[in-house]
C-alpha cells in the first residue's frame, strides 16, 4: 500500500505525480505484464546480452 502525505496548502497534481512516480517504482505494472507470457531463460539471457552490447556501443560512440 502506498501512503502519500499531502502537505498543507500542496496541488493536487503534485502529489499525483509523486504518487505515479512512486507506483512506478514499485514495479507492478512490469511484472504483471512479464508474467503474462512465458519466456525460456535462454531468450532472456539472449535479450541481455543483445542490450548490453547496445549500450556499449553507444558509450563508445560518445566517447570517440
Amino acid at each position: 500500500m502506498l501512503i502519500i502525505p499531502i502537505k498543507d496548502g500542496e496541488n493536487i497534481d503534485r502529489a499525483l505525480k509523486r504518487y505515479k512516480r512512486k507506483f512506478d517504482k514499485t514495479g507492478v505494472v512490469r511484472q504483471l505484464r512479464k508474467r503474462q507470457q512465458f519466456t525460456k531463460p535462454s531468450v532472456v539471457r539472449r535479450v541481455q546480452v543483445q542490450k548490453a552490447s547496445y549500450i556499449q556501443g553507444l558509450r563508445d560512440a560518445e566517447e570517440n
